[in-house]
């Protein structure tokens, strides 16, 4: 189970800062952040533990706070598809209270999470009572539509070459002049298969060809783009 505390007047606090962390959430009118906020409440994850299941009663929708989650879904046979991995910043679980319908997806910690538990029955009547709460989580369920819409795209028209460049490219990021893409502790290459829709075989394979061929560099710690207009074209082809 969560560890779960009370939210106290520090708590309070803490929350407001969290909501305006969220992107939908961020330009909310200061009474509708303390009416969300009065509601939230905190709570801590270790890596590997479960924060909801699949098929559960989507009683609850959780803001991150700090660490990375990630979201799948699992076959009869045990494989697993990464739908999304998700940071500090972020909500989910939206998509089943609004809907009525069980969790869609399995959200595990995947290293040290802080988060926010709001009661679903709670977030309801309070975007009932508020109007740009509704739009708010309206245009959050929009942007994850569209973002499922692009994962199809993705798993059904690319190649495993392909979506490894569209992934590296949408997660690159720019320091002193270079693309790099940062590893974390739980970015192994069966995590990073499983993200892309394929096996860790393929991916190896796929990951040492375009550093063979120049376009990056695999190092423990970070990826680096060498030519990021080749790995642009591999994410078109």
């Amino acid at each position: 189970m969560p560890n779960t505390l009370t939210n106290t007047n520090s708590d309070f606090s803490l929350a407001k800062l969290a909501i305006a962390t969220v992107r939908h959430f961020s330009a909310l009118p200061a009474e509708v952040t303390e009416a969300l906020a009065r509601q939230m409440i905190p709570r801590a994850y270790t890596a590997g533990q479960l924060i909801c299941l699949e098929g559960e009663p989507g009683d609850y929708v959780y803001l991150l706070e700090k660490g990375w989650v990630k979201a799948v879904r699992t076959a009869t046979d045990g494989r697993e598809q990464a739908a999304l991995f998700l940071r500090e910043g972020e909500i989910f679980g939206d998509e089943a209270v609004f809907s009525g319908a069980p969790y869609p997806v399995t959200v595990i910690a995947l290293e040290k999470v802080s988060a926010w538990a709001i009661e679903g029955a709670a977030l309801v009547e309070l975007s009932s009572r508020y109007p740009a709460l509704a739009l708010a989580c309206l245009e959050h369920l929009s942007a994850r539509v569209l973002y499922y819409v692009q994962l199809v795209e993705d798993l059904g028209l690319r190649s495993v070459q392909s979506r490894i460049a569209h992934t590296l490219l949408n997660h690159a990021e720019l320091r002193e002049g270079v693309l790099i893409i940062p590893r974390r502790s739980w970015t192994t290459l069966d995590e990073m298969a499983t993200r892309l829709g394929t096996v860790r075989d393929v991916l190896s394979r796929s990951l040492n060809a375009l550093e063979s061929e120049g376009i990056l560099i695999l190092e423990r710690s970070q990826i680096v783009i060498l030519d990021p207009q080749k790995l642009l074209e591999r994410g078109k082809a």
